[in-house]
């Protein structure tokens, strides 16, 4: 029996042995965990800057490096787990979280909260794409599982809105590092649970596991989001600290995707690359997060340091935008059988950039109205995006791939998210800084004028330093100077949601799921490659040959399916 069969055979017991909807309960419960760890720390950034004392630098370390690491593992965990176990994975990745999120709440010095957060992000590497090919397994019917996905991205709604008004709350109340201690209780509930639930499962374990390969990859996509790292900095895109890791990140994923090319067993199918639907449905991924995740660190800003909320109202205030978005999520599987992938995605960024643009009329006074009208439609628009993307790039991958694909998708999420903070900051801070450049003429030290311009929240903490009349000044210069960036920054962002609707012509019209007992396509190419095989006991009954130099045409089933083809839905096909 060949490695392809053996894993369909695992697949389908994964499917078979474990209600598959307890199994979604425990997988979203593990997304809630990472979606609070991702945004939790934005609304405490401003206490952590106040106590430790983090150089511009080592602040955006202390929000980057989750994502950046978790980012430049998931590919080498998403392949491990398809060999290992992608529950044996899981599992682990439960415990080093909470290690981690202890480590990170007790932190003393920026160093020490930034290894935290590296350990938090190779946890985070180990559990997402983990939860995603399980999902992929136990959900064979299309349309259950565009179901499950709805669910799955509704509970990353509710992680991102209640990170910041958790954060908020115990920021307000403790200390900052208590926003890193709702992790261990969160893990001392899921670890056993998924212990005794989480069925075990592993796709082809043919030839041997490409290590290599894997820390290429890794060093790869550290080295590219690095780069863009650095020139979000400040740093001139030539200066060798940022050229350095951009072209070595560059050259080491060619090599990777050579290597996977060659190899008889590749870690990652780049054959799934050539289909249209897969390869958009990632690009849209990292077009959304980027725009996502800066925009939301930069709201935060605005918020905290120009409306002068607390970090409590903060969150609250980012309330809107994530119950937009839990409803998209939950309408997901409807809304697109009804309009199909292509237009929910692409109307899901135009939703999303004409929201940023409503957004420019921001000002130094309160909108609420405005605010909260422009959150909802971003919530709502973004979700429907990510949703019809993760959908349409699942439902291309085969069963046997999932956790290559779910790696690939997470490696999209965390990139985007990675890339989002560097690019939308880099463009905030080129466009904040300039309008500082005349406070020596007002009589402000050019050292304090110089450090001001790092950031707003330093600007208020020199002004706080000089006070009197040249502290007012600073502090209203500084003010002006970041609506100024803000603005900027949304116009940029909306044209980056704008090539993404464009992007998204590429996808399908429509959510294909054929009648009840038609083959997957992927299922048919592998009984077309190995004719004769049996396949599961009572999956399909007997073997199956293709006749030679005819085209393979999907089958019925044998009277006997699996749970999920029963309920009388249908299997994708593209």
């Amino acid at each position: 029996m060949s490695g392809t069969t053996t894993a369909r055979i695992r697949l389908r017991s994964a499917a078979d042995g474990a209600n598959r909807w307890v199994v979604l309960v425990v997988l979203c419960l593990s997304l809630l965990l990472v979606a609070l760890d991702s945004t939790v720390l934005h609304v405490a950034v401003p206490a952590v800057t106040e106590d430790l004392r983090p150089s511009a630098v080592g602040l955006l370390w202390i929000v980057d490096a989750y994502p950046l690491v978790c980012a430049s593992l998931l590919i080498l965990f998403g392949t491990l787990g398809d060999r290992v176990g992608r529950r044996r994975i899981l599992l682990l990745g439960y415990a080093l979280f909470g290690v981690a999120s202890a480590i990170a709440a007790m932190a003393d010095s920026p160093g020490v909260l930034i290894v935290a957060r590296a350990l938090l992000g190779v946890g985070g590497a180990m559990i997402m794409p983990a939860t995603l090919s399980i999902l992929r397994q136990v959900f064979p019917d299309r349309r259950e599982r565009a179901m499950a996905i709805g669910v799955w991205t509704a509970v990353a709604a509710v992680g991102a809105a209640t990170g910041p008004v958790i954060g908020g709350f115990l920021v307000e109340h403790f200390w900052w590092g208590s926003v890193f201690l709702i992790n261990i209780p969160l893990m001392a509930l899921i670890l056993p649970v998924g212990r005794l639930l989480l069925p075990e499962s592993r796709g082809s374990d043919d030839g041997p596991w490409d290590v290599l390969g894997a820390l290429m990859a890794a060093a790869g996509v550290l080295g590219v989001v690095l780069g863009v790292k650095r020139a979000g900095t400040g740093e001139g895109l030539l200066n060798l600290a940022t050229l350095a890791p951009l072209l070595i990140g560059a050259v080491l994923l060619m090599a990777f995707v050579r290597r996977q090319k060659r190899r008889t067993h590749p870690l990652i199918d780049m054959g799934m690359f050539a289909r249209p639907a897969f390869s958009t449905a990632v690009g849209c991924i990292i077009l959304a997060m980027l725009a996502l995740v800066g925009l939301e660190l930069i709201a935060v800003q605005y918020l905290q340091l120009v409306l002068g909320l607390s970090p409590l109202q903060t969150g609250l205030r980012l309330l809107p935008l994530t119950f937009a978005a839990m409803a998209a999520g939950a309408a997901g599987s409807y809304t697109l059988r009804r309009i199909g992938p292509r237009r929910m995605v692409g109307w899901g960024f135009v939703l999303t950039a004409a929201s940023v643009l409503v957004l420019t009329a921001m000002g130094q006074h309160d909108r609420p109205g405005l605010l909260t009208a422009a959150f909802v439609a971003l919530g709502f628009g973004l979700q429907s995006t990510l949703f019809g993307a993760y959908e349409s790039m699942l439902s291309e991958a085969p069963a046997d791939r999932a956790g290559g694909a779910a790696a690939i998708g997470e490696t999209s999420y965390q990139l985007g998210a990675g890339m989002g903070i560097a690019l939308l900051g880099s463009v905030m801070n080129a466009a904040y800084a300039p309008g500082l450049a005349k406070l020596p003429e007002e009589g402000v030290p050019a050292g304090d004028a110089a450090a001001a311009s790092h950031s707003l929240g330093e600007a208020y903490q020199v002004a706080d330093r000089l006070g009197g009349p040249l502290g007012e000044v600073l502090r209203s210069t500084a003010r002006h100077s970041f609506i100024t960036g803000l603005h900027v920054t949304l116009l940029v962002s909306a044209a980056l949601l704008l090539v993404g609707a464009l992007a998204a012509l590429r996808l399908p019209r429509v959510m294909e799921c054929p009648s009840p007992g038609v083959r997957e396509p992927h299922e048919a190419e592998d009984a077309h490659e190995s004719p004769g095989r049996s396949e599961a006991p009572g999956s399909h009954g007997p073997h199956e040959a293709p006749a030679v130099g005819r085209t393979q045409r999907p089958r019925p089933l044998a009277a006997r399916r699996r749970p999920a083809e029963a309920t009388g839905s249908g299997r994708a096909g593209h």
